[in-house]
């Protein structure tokens, strides 16, 4: 694979002037978790030109043992200086993953999300992303356990004086910035003990990217303050989950397309038909961008998370939301925000399979159903009745998936069958699992 010139001469520099010693090839497997492959840093020119071989049959979704060879090619442009590895400095580059005949591999989630934003440029267009990541902070206990729950503060929304995390969501931000992402906001969400870092919206590659190594950066900077940073979307029951809000836009030229100052939304016709297609399609990406068991007791009515397929402006029960913008920035800054995405998604696999919904909605010319602007939560049940919601279960959204053809044609065959086939495994183990809650409430009475 070639690299330029002026990359290899920057990266070069940065090794230098750091001491870098080690440097992680990073990429991850179709569940979105992170995989390393550490070389020292004399090797890495060697990388550069070769590649790094490795056994893609020990990774989730990767290849059969009888074609287990893969190829990992750094992308420079990621590489980056690791903030908190400062007994042996490391850098870390997120790699894309090729087969032994020097292809892109179709199960390699970065690539499938390059494939989908490849369509998106032959339309004209550049899909830009803004994802909002949640996350909760435990405290463990004396011998490590994290069981029972332990929330590291009582705070809510926008808390100050009780907030005991405004520390530790500094040094998270300094340790993102370290690390070449830009951070717009930071601050503590509704429920104790969880957090918000929002990060700079971008063209969705990169945001992609930045989503991957936020989550490994909470992590490893809550462990250093002996906590435990989880993105995990419902782990306490009777309060507000963890969401990841994504606001989305097309470009063309320089120009948002989602932007048309004549609209009492703001929004352009062409940004209706995208929400159009997201609606047609939400059910069937589900399984994709609310990725868990646990992310169905998060999709429920009255914790600020979205049930019912709706778009609106101010209305956070809807699933689509249109944030309000100032009069002078609605050219540049209108945007639409797609608000069932949990943080255990895969970000690449979530962002291709969102957007190849929406420019499937221009393709068709669909059109969008009525802005729904009141409290979805609180409409009588007559009416709610006969509304459409997201999948209830996992095991529903798996069904849909498997019936939305352009699922399978944004993943491709392997893929799609790989992601199924490890959904449908979590899902029939849940199934027959007997539960705490299940001894408790029927073991006294039969």
């Amino acid at each position: 694979m070639e690299h330029s010139p002026e990359n290899v001469e920057r990266v070069e520099e940065i090794i230098a002037k750091g001491g870098v010693e080690f440097i992680n090839l990073q990429f991850t497997d179709i569940m979105g978790i992170v995989k390393t492959i550490g070389v020292p840093a004399g090797a890495f020119g060697d990388v550069l030109k070769h590649g790094m071989w490795f056994d893609g049959s020990s990774i989730q979704g990767f290849a059969r043992i009888a074609e287990s060879d893969m190829l990992l090619h750094p992308d420079l442009d990621t590489f980056a200086v690791i903030p908190w590895d400062t007994d042996a400095p490391t850098a870390r580059v997120i790699c894309n993953v090729y087969t032994p005949n020097d292809e892109p591999f179709e199960g390699d989630p970065r690539y499938i999300l390059k494939r989908a934003l490849a369509v998106a440029k032959e339309m004209g267009f550049d899909y830009y992303t803004g994802p909002e990541l949640e996350f909760f902070l435990f405290k463990p206990h004396a011998n490590g356990d994290l069981l029972p729950l332990v929330p590291h503060d009582q705070a809510g929304y926008f808390d100050a004086n009780i907030d005991l995390a405004h520390p530790i969501r500094r040094q998270m931000v300094t340790a993102l910035q370290a690390l070449g992402i830009t951070v717009e906001a930071l601050h503590h969400e509704v429920a104790v003990g969880q957090q918000e870092i929002d990060i700079k919206y971008d063209r969705a590659l990169r945001t992609a990217d930045n989503a991957i190594t936020l989550r490994v950066t909470m992590k490893a900077i809550a462990e250093r303050n002996g906590l435990y940073a989880t993105f995990m979307p419902k782990p306490i029951a009777g309060i507000n989950g963890s969401g990841m809000h994504t606001h989305q836009s097309l470009w063309q030229d320089g120009v948002n397309k989602f932007a048309d100052l004549q609209d009492q939304y703001g929004l352009s016709m062409l940004a209706k038909k995208f929400i159009a297609g997201q609606l047609a399609h939400a059910r069937g990406f589900s399984a994709i961008i609310a990725p868990l068991v646990n992310s169905y007791k998060r999709l429920v009515p009255g914790y600020e998370a979205p049930v019912y397929l709706s778009w609106a402006r101010t209305n956070r029960s809807a699933l689509i939301r249109v944030p309000k913008v100032s009069q002078s920035r609605v050219a540049t800054a209108t945007r639409i925000e797609l608000r069932c995405p949990d943080p255990a998604a895969n970000p690449y696999l979530a962002f291709a399979a969102i957007l190849m919904s929406g420019l499937d909605g221009i393709k068709r010319d669909l059109p969008v159903p009525v802005p729904a602007e009141e409290d979805l939560y609180h409409l009588d049940e007559s009416i709610r009745g006969k509304m459409t919601a997201m999948p209830g279960s996992l095991g529903e959204a798996i069904e849909e998936m498997q019936k939305d053809d352009l699922m399978r044609t944004t993943l491709g065959s392997h893929l799609f069958d790989q992601y199924i086939e490890a959904k449908t495994q979590a899902w029939d183990e849940y199934r027959i699992y007997v539960s705490q809650w299940e001894l408790e409430r029927y073991l006294p009475l039969y």
